[in-house]
């Protein structure tokens, strides 16, 4: 599992850091990014899943191995 987070829709609820803060960073104006290359360690899938869900803007995407490897 990866995850991005487009940064234009994230309005800074912070509700991602909230739950996995070992994969979301948190700026000084609450906007949020991914640590990393957002690979997801199988012992947060379960919690990464509720943060994308939690987005009340929709900005974090689960991504699979084929979009993955497209972005690099």
């Amino acid at each position: 599992m990866r995850v991005v987070i487009d940064a234009a829709k994230c309005q800074g609820h912070a509700r991602c850091h909230a739950l996995v803060p070992e994969l979301f960073a948190v700026d000084d104006y609450g906007t949020s990014s991914v640590i990393g290359d957002g690979t997801v360690p199988a012992e947060l899938e379960e919690r990464t899943r509720l943060a994308i869900a939690n987005c009340p803007e929709f900005a974090i995407a689960e991504i699979t191995l084929a979009e993955a490897q497209f972005e690099s």
